[in-house]
């Protein structure tokens, strides 16, 4: 049998753990007016559900530790329950459902 495989350290070897967060993330410029406000020149008003608005609560979790790695548009029910599918054509939506993750302090 051949030895001249790699050796890891037990540090190396170690798996990251992660936790998991989820939450809907609502693009509301009225909520962080004075943020937009100071991030540029906005020449014919703050668009009401800019995407800009959810800057200051994804630096917020950064700040935590939190990574996002997944952010998609949804219409959030009255259960806080997502739709998936519409008929309807075309459906407009400020709100976004987000995962973040970090990593577990051992």
């Amino acid at each position: 049998m051949r030895e001249d495989f790699i050796r890891h350290t037990d540090e190396e070897a170690a798996v990251t753990q992660w936790e998991y967060l989820t939450t809907f993330l609502q693009a509301d410029a009225r909520q962080e007016e004075d943020f937009l406000l100071r991030m540029r020149d906005w020449k014919s008003g703050i668009p009401m559900y800019t995407p800009e608005a959810m800057i200051p609560r994804l630096n917020a979790l950064g700040e935590q530790g939190w990574e996002l790695v997944h952010m998609q548009p949804a219409r959030v029910g009255n259960n806080a329950d997502i739709m998936v599918e519409d008929n309807s054509g075309r459906v407009w939506t400020s709100q976004y459902f987000c995962v973040f993750k970090r990593a577990v302090s051992a």
